[in-house]
């Protein structure tokens, strides 16, 4: 029977080496760069073998009992979210919870409280019009979180939230900058993927990299709102909406005050029903 490789979450630690089988020539580096270490370190009489995970889980468990997520932990600790899991979920039938962890390892979550979870947050807004324009250019949300290195659920997890901690918008801002000019197709994302991406951003009106590239002023300002997809006739129907229920104005005072057509306000209302206002002429 042929078994199913198991692709690992991330490339940035020996956990893809070691627990999914990677061999891609950098992961292969990393790991014989730790053989290296742990030898010398050996040698010298400075290495550290591996410490109760107890202390580490009960820890993880009180943070988490305190409302906080593992994905916060995680982002607070600067380790992956895979890595926190493993304390509290089963990995398999062949593999149980983890019983040893690295020292310093244990050391960054034993660092973390509830008080420097949630400090330290700021305003997703520039974060998720950059996700965004990245679907919009073609890139699935798991893909994206692949390419900026991160869990791939992140993007998704990011785009539901109103802030965000400081580093993971340094890792999505540095992510785009590269991302922006690469098409998906050529980095391994299947056509279909790629236009079913496109068609999601399309239906959602999220803006492409294109048409932020003039607007970098504002990307990141929640009080901008990008017209990006909305039609002359749209806006004519969303700014006779408010001079007619705010302003108090009649269909045709309306209309003379946007310069145009009583006739136009009508199209317009028939087109954007969501705007109409039933008042008299």
């Amino acid at each position: 029977m042929t078994r199913t490789a198991r692709e690992a979450p991330h490339h940035r630690t020996l956990t893809c080496y070691t627990n999914y089988g990677c061999r891609l020539p950098e992961c292969v580096e990393r790991k014989r760069a730790w053989a290296r270490d742990r030898d010398r370190s050996l040698r010298a009489g400075t290495w550290q073998p591996l410490v109760d995970a107890a202390p580490v889980r009960e820890h993880l468990q009180r943070l988490m009992e305190a409302g906080l997520t593992q994905q916060a932990i995680a982002d607070t600790a600067g380790v992956a979210h895979q890595s926190i899991s493993d304390f509290t979920h089963h990995r398999g039938k062949r593999r149980g919870l983890r019983h040893r962890t690295d020292p310093e390892f244990a050391a960054k979550i034993l660092a973390v409280t509830v008080d420097t979870v949630t400090a330290g947050r700021v305003d997703a807004t520039g974060s998720h019009r950059r996700i965004q324009a990245l679907v919009a250019a073609g890139w699935p949300l798991l893909h994206i979180g692949r390419q900026f290195g991160i869990d791939e659920q992140r993007p998704e997890q990011i785009l539901r939230v109103q802030r965000i901690f400081a580093a993971t918008r340094s890792q999505v801002y540095t992510g785009y900058e590269w991302l922006q000019h690469q098409r998906p197709e050529r980095h391994g994302v299947p056509k279909h993927k790629a236009r079913q991406a496109r068609e999601r951003a399309a239906s959602n009106r999220w803006p492409t990299p294109r048409y932020w590239t003039d607007r970098m002023d504002v990307i990141d300002d929640p009080d901008f709102e990008p017209l990006y997809g909305v039609t002359k006739r749209e806006i004519v129907a969303q700014d006779a909406h408010w001079l007619i229920v705010q302003g108090r104005l009649d269909r045709a005072s309306a209309a003379a005050r946007l310069g145009v057509s009583k006739a136009y306000i009508d199209h317009a209302f028939r087109d954007h029903p969501q705007y109409a206002v039933d008042v008299a002429a």
